[in-house]
């Protein structure tokens, strides 16, 4: 049975020179989006690994601006940066790849909280891409044997999320042991592991972990209806939850808004 690293992410991450040094001697594949959590785990991955590959995808999304967010933020961090084209939107299902779906306005009453057991297909917000971690940390998976990488960092959080069933602690924990039977390296007794630094923090912590790590938060888009400049709208799901996150950590919002 493949042994899932524990993700406990400790409160002074920048001081815990132990930690650090245990993995420095090894390589990580972080998921970059161009968003918040991203951000913060690509940070995160760059104090504890020798070497740092992000991985980006063109996948049809609906505007191109967290990739160019994407491009700034690993170009600063000084990391190797992957953008890999598949196209998702052809299969639809989703307001982010379908341009005839309406993206919805946020509403945080509505988040789910530490409920992901509970959560129905009514919750789930039309925002959900069929499939998308899967995908893409199916593609991570194949950098990460070429690059030499022992982990994977993706930014899921089961606290301030829009209940995507593929941000689940149980859903990385399975896709964990499914990468060390699938792959070359598994086999030969090389562990991956797919590490979620953020999975049990609210958007306040992340904002202040990032922060701690020297994050440039004005760099980041997150927004699902970003326009051509990058200027995000403010209001829908992703927006929400940013804004929430910045309002609670008692920090400015460094985001570039529409109005």
């Amino acid at each position: 049975m493949t042994n899932v690293t524990p993700q406990n992410t400790p409160t002074n991450p920048v001081s815990d020179a132990d930690v650090s040094a245990l993995h420095k001697d090894q390589n990580a594949v972080v998921l970059l989006s161009g968003g918040l959590d991203s951000v913060t785990c690509l940070y995160w991955a760059k104090m504890r690994y020798a070497s740092v590959t992000a991985v980006s995808f063109n996948y049809g999304q609906r505007h191109n601006s967290e990739l160019v967010a994407a491009k700034t933020i690993a170009e600063t961090a000084g990391v190797n940066h992957r953008i890999i084209d598949i196209d998702i939107a052809q299969l639809g299902g989703s307001s982010l790849t379908d341009h005839s779906m309406i993206v919805p306005d946020g509403d945080t009453d509505t988040f789910p909280n530490k409920k992901h057991d509970e959560i129905d297909n009514d919750a789930i917000p039309n925002t959900y891409v069929p499939a998308r971690n899967t995908i893409f940390l199916s593609y991570a998976l194949a950098v990460a044997e070429v690059t030499d990488a022992n982990h994977i960092v993706i930014g899921v959080s089961s606290v301030d999320y829009s209940g995507y069933p593929d941000c689940r602690p149980e859903y990385i924990a399975a896709f964990e042991h499914m990468a060390n039977l699938a792959t070359k390296a598994g086999v030969t007794g090389h562990h991956l592991s797919i590490q979620t630094p953020l999975q049990q923090l609210s958007k306040a912590k992340t904002i202040e972990l990032g922060l701690s790590l020297g994050v440039d938060y004005g760099q980041t888009i997150s927004c699902y209806r970003a326009d051509s400049n990058g200027l995000a709208c403010g209001v829908c799901d992703s927006c929400t939850l940013r804004r929430q996150g910045f309002a609670q950590a008692g920090v400015a919002d460094p985001t570039h808004y529409q109005q």
